[in-house]
C-alpha cells in the first residue's frame, strides 16, 4: 500500500468553490484557462473527443479519488486520507464513472467493493499513479531531507509483538518524521492493498514481491522442567505418542503440523493433541506451565529458554531452519521512509540473539532426553 505525498493545497470543485486539503499531492480538479469561458464539457477536435483535454479537465482528480477509495475500501476513509470532504470524493468518482460510462464500485451502507470493471481499471491505473507519487516523493526527499510520511507495516501477531514492536521506539527516535502503523494478522498480507512492508515466516508467492531473508527460523520442541521431571522427555519422534502435545490452530482453520528432519528427510508429523490454541502466545504459556510439549520458533521462546522456564528436546531431529523475511513490492524506487525502515529493521533483527547455539539446557535435565518416557 502506498501513501500519498504529504502536501497541502486546494481542490477546486465544479462550482468554483475551493476545498483546502492536506496529506496528498495537490490534485487540480480542473486546469481552467482564465482567458477562456469556463466549460464542463469535453473538447472536440475534428468532430472527435480530445481524450487528453478531457483527462486534464476531470480525470486526474477522479483517478486519485478512485485509487484512494479502492485502497481504503471506504469513501469516508478515502476522504480522511485525502484531507477533503466525503462529498468531494463521491462527486469525483461519479464524474469519472460517467466519463467512462462504467460503474466502478458496488456501494451499500456496509461496504464498498470494486466491480470487475473497477478491478481492471485499478490494475491499469495503479502503476502510473505509483510512478507519479514516487517521483513526487523523490523530489520531496531531495528537498526536505529526512524521510517522512506514513508507513503501514504488517507482521504475524507473535513476531510483531515479540520482535517488531520493541524495535519501533528506536526507529522513531532516529526518524521522527515517519509515522508507523503496525498491523498484526496471522493471515497473509496484500502488499498492494494492505501494507507497505510485511514480515513473513516464509516467502510470499507473488512475483511482484521482494522477500529478503533477515534471520533463520529454528523450530524447537520445548517443555517445562516440571513436565520433564514428571514425564521425562521424548528421545525420538515416535515417542511423542506417549506425551501430551499442545497444538496450534492456524488462521486457515487447520492444525499446525510439527516439522522434523529424520534421516536427512523432512517429516511432517501430526501429534495427538489434547490442548489446542489459536494464539501462539497461549501455546507457549501452557508449555511454560508444564501442561505439555510444544513446538515453537526459537524467536518466540528465546527469553523463557534463557531463563530456564523451558528446556528443549528432540534437537537432533530439528527441521532445516526456514527463515523470517521482510517483504515489499518489487519497485525500482522506494520512498526514503521505506528504504530506511527496511535497512534499520534488517540490522536490528539480525543483531538479536536468535541462534540455537545460545540455547542452553540445564545439565540436570539434559540427560532426561534419553531417559524415561511416560
Amino acid at each position: 500500500m502506498n501513501t500519498f505525498p504529504m502536501l497541502a493545497g486546494t481542490w477546486t470543485d465544479e462550482d468554483g468553490s475551493d476545498a483546502h486539503f492536506q496529506g496528498v499531492a495537490a490534485p487540480t480538479r480542473r486546469l481552467r484557462d482564465v482567458s477562456a469561458p469556463h466549460s464542463t464539457g469535453s473538447l472536440k477536435v475534428g468532430g472527435h473527443q480530445d481524450l487528453l483535454g478531457a483527462g486534464l479537465s476531470a480525470s486526474y482528480t477522479g483517478v486519485i479519488a478512485f485509487i484512494a477509495v479502492a485502497s481504503e475500501k471506504s469513501f469516508a476513509r478515502a476522504a480522511d486520507r485525502l484531507g477533503i470532504g466525503r462529498s468531494a470524493v463521491s462527486r469525483s468518482v461519479q464524474k469519472l464513472e460517467s466519463q467512462l460510462s462504467t460503474r466502478l464500485f458496488l456501494r451499500n451502507t456496509r461496504s464498498t467493493a470494486l466491480t470487475r470493471e473497477g478491478e481492471l481499471f485499478y490494475d491499469a491505473c495503479r502503476p502510473g499513479v505509483d510512478r507519479i507519487l514516487l517521483a513526487l516523493e523523490e523530489i520531496q526527499d531531495l528537498r526536505d531531507g529526512p524521510p517522512r510520511g506514513q508507513l503501514r507495516v504488517g507482521a504475524t501477531r507473535s513476531f510483531g509483538r515479540k520482535v517488531i514492536a520493541p524495535l519501533l521506539g528506536g526507529f522513531r527516535e532516529m526518524f521522527p518524521g515517519v509515522a508507523i502503523e503496525l498491523v498484526l494478522e496471522d493471515a497473509q498480507f496484500d502488499l498492494v492493498y494492505d501494507v507497505d512492508v510485511a514480515f513473513c515466516d516464509g516467502v510470499m508467492k507473488d512475483s511482484r514481491v521482494i522477500a529478503k531473508k533477515i534471520i533463520p527460523m529454528p523450530i524447537l520442541v520445548c517443555a517445562a522442567p516440571s513436565y520433564a521431571g514428571s514425564h521425562g522427555l521424548p528421545a525420538s519422534v515416535d515417542d511423542l505418542a506417549m506425551h501430551v502435545c499442545i497444538g496450534d490452530r492456524l488462521a486457515s482453520g487447520r492444525l499446525q503440523h510439527w516439522n522434523f528432519c529424520v534421516d536427512g528427510k523432512p517429516l511432517h508429523f501430526a501429534p495427538a493433541t489434547t490442548l489446542i490454541f489459536n494464539d501462539p502466545d497461549l501455546t507457549l504459556q501452557a508449555a511454560c506451565e508444564g501442561q505439555g510439549l510444544a513446538q515453537v520458533p526459537l524467536y518466540r521462546a528465546r527469553e523463557v529458554l534463557r531463563e530456564g522456564a523451558l528446556v528443549t528436546c528432540l534437537d537432533s531431529f530439528a527441521p532445516d531452519a526456514g527463515g523470517h523475511f521482510i517483504c515489499y513490492l518489487d519497485r525500482q524506487q522506494q520512498p526514503k521512509r521505506t528504504r530506511v525502515f527496511i535497512d534499520y529493521m534488517t540490522a536490528q533483527i539480525r543483531s538479536l540473539d536468535c541462534s540455537e547455539s545460545n540455547v542452553q539446557k540445564p545439565r540436570a535435565l539434559a540427560s532426561q532426553e534419553h531417559g524415561a518416557t511416560a
